[in-house]
Parts: structure tokens; sequence; C-alpha cells
């Protein structure tokens, strides 16, 4: 990806398909304008407008590693949309989420990886493991490794739970030594036998220039809070992603230990 072509197509939400009831999210699959078929976040979730910005912000950073990871765009909801939804808890999401949500490509007929059906090889591992590392990612778990194979090629999905220091308030963003213990946990871990060298490849293709190009994507209007403005937020995920690349070997080496504890 070049630093200036990153840009999410924009789709019309013509149908509602059904309900995808995992987690507290309440995602569902619809059909848009384009005639293809799209897995919706809700900005009117109880997650909010935070869990789309780490979808966004994550999955491009994904791509930009090279990572598979079904095509990103924005779902244009309209308010009347929801009004002959006969379930009352979905008319209400749809009647919170009128205007712009976020929807993944749905990938028709992939199954959920399972590692102990199929082993990823070291370099690919390394990498998802460095991402989630990096982006606090606590939700790539053996319980719910948010990993699908599809045409027997492994698709990265759902990052909504990253980032998850973007709730904590004013002060978010200041760089900090964050440890990231979680990576005990990560499904992939046992088989990342090469995060010094994932380290040395993402620091080099997640460089300032892009970072700043994957959050000017984020619409201005998830990104408004009272207490600072949009600009000032949108710098907060720049200097916060940032200060987390150029401490990595603290995360790597956490990575390192926790996989020999594995191993």
């Amino acid at each position: 990806m070049q630093v200036s072509d990153l840009s999410l197509r924009t789709v019309d939400v013509t149908r509602y398909v059904t309900p995808l009831r995992e987690g507290g999210s309440l995602p569902a699959l619809v059909e848009a304008d384009d005639g293809f078929l799209y897995v919706v976040k809700f900005r009117g979730a109880g997650q909010g407008l935070k869990a789309l910005i780490a979808e966004l912000i994550v999955g491009e950073m994904a791509r930009v590693l090279g990572l598979r990871v079904p095509e990103l765009v924005f779902c244009q909801l309209d308010e009347a949309f929801g009004r002959t939804e006969p379930d009352e808890e979905i008319q209400d999401l749809l009647r919170f989420s009128t205007g712009q949500n976020l929807g993944l490509h749905y990938l028709s007929g992939a199954s959920t990886y399972d590692p102990l059906v199929t082993t990823i090889e070291p370099r690919l591992a390394s990498l998802i493991v460095w991402l989630d590392c990096l982006t606090l990612n606590v939700d790539r778990t053996a319980r719910n490794t948010n990993l699908l194979m599809w045409h027997k090629e492994l698709w990265l999905i759902d990052h909504g739970a990253a980032l998850y220091v973007h709730h904590a308030g004013p002060g978010w963003a200041e760089p900090r030594p964050r440890p990231f213990a979680q990576v005990k946990d990560h499904v992939l871990l046992p088989q990342a036998k090469e995060l010094a060298a994932a380290d040395a490849e993402g620091r080099a293709r997640l460089t300032p220039e892009r970072i700043q190009a994957i959050v000017a994507a984020v619409p201005a209007d998830w990104l408004a809070e009272p207490s600072v403005t949009v600009e000032e937020q949108r710098q907060n995920y720049v200097r916060f992603l940032t200060a987390r690349l150029a401490a990595s070997e603290t995360f790597v080496q956490e990575a390192e230990n926790a996989r020999k504890a594995l191993v």
C-alpha cells in the first residue's frame, strides 16, 4: 500500500440479512447496493465507536503488513432502514446506527481456524503475534481465535477489542511502558518462532507516514469527543502507535519469554 492510496469504499446497506449474535456488539450480515454481503459492526452497539476505530486501524495495519484481512468498507445506513425490523433490540440498534458504520467483506464458506487441525508457518504466525502485541489485541485466543480459513488461506477478522487503552479517558495515549501479559494466551504463540524477524519487518513496513495515513482514514465523527478536538484525538492514535513501535523490543521480549514458558 502506498502512503497516499488508503481509501475505503462506501456502500449503502439495502437489506438486513441476519444478526450474528456473537459477543456484545451484535454485528449483522447485510447486503449492500454493490450486490455483496458484508459483516457490519454498528456504531450504535454497546462497544461504541471506539470498537469501529480499532477495527479500521488494526485491520488496515494488518493489510500493510501483507496479512489477509477482508476488505473494509464504510456502510451507510439510512435512518428509515430499521423500521420494518420486528426484533425490538435490533430495531433500536439500527436506529442508533444511522450514518456511517464499518463492514467487512463476507467470506462465504470460511471456517474458524483450528490450531489442532492447521499448522501456520512460523513467519506468518510471528507477524500476527507481533501485530497483536503492538496493538494490544486481547482477542486472539484458542477460545476465540478471530482467524478464518478461506480457500486454504488464513484470514484475520474482528479487531474491535484491540487498542483497549483508548477507553481509559484523557491521557490514554501518553507514551509509557505497557506490558502485554495477555500474549501468553495467543493462539499462534507456540508457532511464532521468528519474532525478531517479524519485528524488523513490521517496523520497516509500518512507517510513521503509513500510520498517519491509516489514522487519517477514520471518519471525523467517530473521533468527536467533548474534551479533545478531532485532530487532537487523531494525533493521539498516531502518537500511541509510533511510541509502541519505537519500544517494540519490549513486547517482543515479553512474547519470547511467554513462548519459552509454553514450549
